[in-house]
């Protein structure tokens, strides 16, 4: 969706002219509205991170970054950060420490207490948790990807159990406003642990897509952390947002999400395959059965619970 350029201490993001069925970038005057949004919205976690946007001009020489004469389009322009200080980079040089996620929690907490909720009715947001797992469960069952069937199968209809068992949970966290505005995109390689811990990259050009309930967000983070070797970071971070996101770890829905979230991350995995020319091929499936088995582990715990509660 963009083009990223690093010069010395600042980085560069210029809109790529396309159009798909989520997002719209195809005119100058969309482009320039997608960028004052990257830099509104990222300014909540990230507030010296971003510094604005800035016109790309063409010259008798080239392009011009900042001149007001024949504008060709227009950049966000963000301060440079080291990219051996993300979380995802720290995770897997096992280099964490507790006192680091506590902030990141402490500047999460702040964000979602501020956040735009949602104005969603509790049935129709029942409807969309449905319409997604069946959605990720008719993909990854595609005869073309080979996957375990009966795995992908046993998730699926613990998924449906909780659904039909633990309505009133669901509309209930609607009722109680967890239905709000989230980053869209919380992965360990967007948060960074140095001062002041910001967190980049919202998903900004689709509101739709970053409504959620918070904690079905923190329970992507959790999942990531897991999937990098580092569990105990996400029990951290779910420790301290537990209580402020109204999480009852006895009902089950912590879990339910992220079974939704490994899905849905094993056929975003899978559905590079499908491109004409897929980059790295052989990555994906290794990728696939990584989140199919942390959600085959979280299915079985969350079917005893559900057996208990029954």
């Amino acid at each position: 969706m963009s083009w990223v350029f690093m010069a010395g201490d600042r980085v560069y993001k210029l809109k790529k002219p396309v159009r798909f069925p989520y997002l719209d970038f195809s005119t100058l005057d969309r482009r320039i509205a997608a960028c004052q949004a990257e830099v509104s919205l990222n300014r909540k976690l990230a507030p010296d991170v971003y510094l604005g946007i800035a016109p790309l001009a063409v010259t008798a020489t080239g392009y011009a970054i900042g001149e007001r004469r024949q504008i060709a389009d227009y950049l966000v322009v963000m301060r440079r950060l080291d990219e051996n200080e993300t979380l995802e980079a720290l995770l897997l040089a096992r280099r964490v420490s507790q006192p680091q996620i506590q902030r990141v929690a402490d500047n999460l907490c702040q964000f979602y207490a501020h956040a735009l909720r949602a104005t969603i009715s509790p049935e129709n947001y029942l409807l969309s948790l449905r319409k997604s797992a069946a959605l990720d469960c008719r993909i990854l069952l595609h005869p073309t990807f080979d996957l375990n069937r009966g795995t992908i199968g046993r998730i699926a209809s613990i998924q449906r159990r909780f659904l039909k068992q633990h309505a009133d949970v669901l509309k209930e966290r609607v009722r109680r406003r967890f239905i709000m505005e989230t980053h869209g995109d919380l992965r360990p390689e967007h948060i960074w642990l140095s001062a002041p811990f910001p967190v980049i990259d919202c998903l900004e050009f689709n509101a739709r897509l970053r409504t959620q309930d918070a904690l079905d967000e923190v329970a992507f983070l959790h999942l990531e952390c897991e999937r990098l070797g580092g569990r105990w970071v996400g029990e951290t971070l779910l420790r301290r947002l537990a209580t402020p996101l109204g999480d009852d770890m006895r009902n089950g829905l912590f879990l339910f999400y992220r079974i939704g979230r490994a899905l849905l991350r094993a056929r975003l995995s899978i559905a590079h395959l499908m491109d004409v020319q897929p980059r790295t091929p052989e990555k994906w499936p290794k990728l696939v059965r990584t989140y199919l088995a942390i959600a085959a582990a979280d299915a079985r715990q969350l079917e005893r619970l559900l057996s208990y509660q029954a």
